[in-house]
């Protein structure tokens, strides 16, 4: 079983590398932004990920970013990004069907007839 640090970096990870393979040319601060995170904390995350093999930064002349570069998964990134995928999608269905069923014990104890699937957009 990993820890909750761990998932919690492997989830970062991912939803870098996700963006990233989305949009290239995203700065720095926009990442952090979408992110929640500071820029210094995705700073060292794209490090980690450069260092893994799996993000390459490369120059590029009509970069919205000030220093003119982009960041773009190497083959191993995209490989790693689906093993991540797969992991995540496991890690979130698993959360969904506990809350759910958290869900349906507090609604079944409060006598309260709602279900959530059919007020939810």
């Amino acid at each position: 079983m990993t820890s909750r640090l761990s998932q919690l970096q492997e989830d970062t990870y991912f939803r870098v590398l996700r963006m990233l393979q989305g949009d290239p040319d995203m700065t720095q601060c926009e990442i952090a932004e979408k992110l929640g995170i500071s820029t210094s904390g995705l700073n060292y995350c794209l490090k980690a990920l450069i260092d893994k093999g799996w993000l390459k930064v490369q120059n590029f002349n009509q970069s919205k970013n000030k220093f003119g570069y982009i960041y773009v998964l190497t083959p191993q990134g995209i490989v790693e990004k689906a093993v991540l995928t797969g992991r995540f999608l496991k890690r979130k269905t698993a959360e969904y069907y506990s809350l759910k069923a958290e869900i349906d014990v507090l609604r079944a104890e409060a006598n309260v007839p709602f279900d959530c699937e059919k007020t939810m957009p």
